[in-house]
């Protein structure tokens, strides 16, 4: 894709361009840290417990041979494959459920049969919902919805850049919202919060003390925000983007009909098994709810939770079922091993995430090993209470997503921008302010990487979604789709803040 004649725009791509890939960015990391710790190891520094009392710590020389041994000792088990009581193990089992029922086809032909069957009436706020839906199976919505939006505007007579739009704010600039519980997302998102805090002793509760559980910790502010930015989205797009290009040119290619996108009859069958299943999956998990995962007091007088601890598994186990009775209604799937292969081809996407968190886990566990990650975030929160920061938790909520959405522009990929600015910030901000509890950093992230996304250049379909627009404007450039879709991300970004900032203010729980 050529760079932008925009002086801004063409400053975004070669900047991002120069940005390491965050896999070497862990690398460097570690060989810095390691370094460091042998320069200051040795130095001592007090923080203060939640008691009150103050505790003493030594940054250990990394360097030492016995501080070396650990390094190697702990490389493969305790630094990756069990970091944070096995985070790695948590976040691909999801994926798999995930992929079972993204690649048997049942995510597509959803969003094609609804896409199909909207009024005109509610087209708009219809295709936003259904991007932020889709965020679940983010190829889905990429590749079958926002084409879709486009013919299914042009069928209308109307610019079918205008639906694109819409779909691409729902998709990209919405992809932290969901109805559905322990996305994908949830899990990557809530798991990392959990390890980040408590590997620095960091309480993992919400702002009420109570526990919470990584899958679910953000579920009522991610309910909330469906529909708001439902709203948003369908008032930016008739409000700011329609006005805009309604007038404008556009060419509909001559390989371009509405069949593209039919329903087949294999395809209902399709639908019609994984509505049975999922009524089914859900009685299974009613009577586990009601049966072996109720909830009980134990000996010590606290309760324990079975189905909310293994809410992953179950929400996973739900997939699995509505995704393989699709596939052998429709035909995707023939026998069992084809959806072994579903899980086996979702596997091979999560190789990044493998190496990633390899690097990015050592990394994590050389830090709080040798004492270096509490002290920056001593360093880090004391500069913070010098500015006085500490009394106006508000602010720090807000300059965090400030942050995140201008380092957005620059690094694509939520998982790996977490696994960068979650380490430092967690903890930080929960030092300067015990109110910035995990879950509300994490949401803070959430708000700001999804709001960005869909101005920048670095985000990894954003070459494909201008080649999608380009069939009804060749002419269009990476500038062209940056100033159409900037209107969604200011205005998702401020009402997405604004509601982060409500839930803080009110006490609302962000989940439970």
């Amino acid at each position: 894709m050529e760079l932008s004649t925009n002086p801004i725009i063409r400053f975004i791509e070669r900047a991002g361009q120069k940005i390491p890939d965050p896999i070497l960015i862990f690398i460097y990391f570690f060989v810095f840290a390691f370094i460091l710790t042998a320069v200051i190891g040795g130095l001592t520094f007090e923080t203060t417990a939640a008691d009150g009392s103050t505790i003493t710590h030594t940054i250990k020389n990394m360097a030492h041979s016995e501080h070396i041994v650990w390094l190697f000792d702990n490389a493969l088990v305790a630094n990756w494959l069990a970091f944070g009581g096995g985070v790695l193990g948590v976040i691909l089992i999801v994926m798999l459920g995930v992929g079972v029922a993204e690649y048997s086809g049942l995510f597509g032909t959803l969003i094609k049969k609804m896409g199909t069957r909207i009024s005109q009436r509610f087209l708009v706020p219809s295709l936003v919902f259904l991007g932020i839906m889709s965020s679940i199976a983010t190829d889905a919505g990429y590749l079958i919805l926002i084409p879709l939006a486009g013919l299914l505007f042009a069928g209308l007579g109307k610019n079918p850049l205008i639906g694109m739009a819409a779909a691409f704010a729902g998709v990209s600039a919405g992809f932290s919202a969901n109805l559905i519980p322990a996305t994908p997302i949830d899990v990557i998102i809530g798991m990392n919060a959990k390890l980040f805090a408590e590997s620095q002793g960091v309480p993992f509760s919400n702002a009420a003390g109570e526990a919470l559980t990584p899958a679910t910790m953000h579920y009522f502010f991610i309910l909330v925000s469906t529909f708001l930015l439902v709203g948003l989205g369908t008032w930016v797009t008739n409000k700011f983007v329609a006005p805009r290009l309604e007038n404008d040119e556009f060419e509909l290619p001559e390989n371009i009909n509405l069949s593209d996108f039919s329903i087949s009859e294999a395809e209902s069958k399709g639908l019609k098994a994984a509505g049975i299943g999922f009524v089914l999956a859900l009685l299974v998990l009613i009577l586990m709810a009601i049966g072996p995962l109720a909830s009980f007091e134990n000996e010590a007088g606290k309760t324990v939770t079975p189905f909310t601890d293994n809410i992953i598994l179950l929400i996973t186990f739900v997939f699995v079922v509505i995704g393989a009775a699709y596939g052998f209604a429709a035909g995707t799937f023939n026998n069992l091993m084809d959806v072994i292969k579903a899980m086996i081809k979702q596997s091979n996407t999560m190789g990044y995430i493998m190496v990633l968190t390899f690097f990015c886990y050592n990394f994590l566990g050389l830090l709080g090993y040798s004492g270096l990650g509490t002290y920056i975030t001593y360093l880090g929160a004391s500069f913070l209470e010098a500015l006085g920061l500490q009394q106006f938790p508000v602010l720090l909520i807000i300059g965090f997503i400030l942050t995140t959405s201008l380092i957005n522009l620059f690094v694509g990929g939520l998982t790996s921008k977490w696994m960068l600015l979650g380490p430092i910030f967690v903890p930080m901000l929960y030092q300067v302010n015990p109110a910035m509890t995990p879950d509300l950093v994490a949401a803070a992230y959430r708000v700001a990487d999804s709001s960005t996304n869909i101005i920048t250049p670095m985000m990894v379909y954003s070459g494909v979604i201008l080649a999608f627009m380009r069939k009804y404007k060749p002419s269009l450039t990476f500038g062209d789709l940056i100033i159409m879709m900037l209107p969604y991300s200011v205005v998702f970004l401020f009402f997405w803040s604004l509601l982060l900032i409500g839930f803080f203010t009110f006490n609302i729980p962000l989940g439970f």
